[in-house]
C-alpha cells in the first residue's frame, strides 16, 4: 500500500507562509525555508511593537499635556494628581487632545482644578 501523505494540508500551509512573505525582498519572497524565518521574525517583531505602540503615544500624551499645563503656570505631576483629588474621569489620551485641538476647554479643566 502506497504511503499517504496529505499534501493539500503541507500545501495550503506553505502558502499561506509565502502569501505572508509577500513584498519581502528576493529569495525571502520566493523560498519557502527562507519566507518561514523572515514571516516568524516578522511576526515578532508586530506583535513586541504593538506593546511599544502603547507606551509611545502614552509618552507623546504626558509631553503634550505637561507643555499646555506648564503654559498656564502647573507642572504635569501636579495637574494630574489634582485631576484624581477633582476626581475628573478622562484619560491621558482625552486630555491631550484636548490641550492640543481644544485649549479652552483645557483652560476650563486646569480652572476646575486649581
Amino acid at each position: 500500500m502506497p504511503r499517504s501523505v496529505n499534501a493539500v494540508a503541507s500545501r495550503t500551509r506553505r502558502k499561506k507562509i509565502l502569501k505572508a512573505a509577500k513584498g519581502y525582498f528576493g529569495a525571502r519572497s520566493k523560498v519557502y525555508t527562507v519566507a518561514k524565518n523572515a514571516v516568524e521574525k516578522a511576526m515578532k517583531y508586530a506583535y513586541r511593537d504593538r506593546k511599544n505602540k502603547k507606551r509611545a503615544f502614552r509618552r507623546l500624551w504626558i509631553v503634550r499635556i505637561n507643555a499646555a499645563t506648564r503654559m498656564h503656570g502647573l507642572s504635569y505631576s501636579k495637574f494630574i494628581y489634582a485631576c484624581a483629588q477633582k476626581e475628573i474621569g478622562m484619560n491621558r489620551k482625552v486630555l491631550a487632545d484636548l490641550a492640543m485641538n481644544h485649549p479652552d476647554a483645557f483652560k476650563a479643566v486646569i480652572d476646575t482644578v486649581k
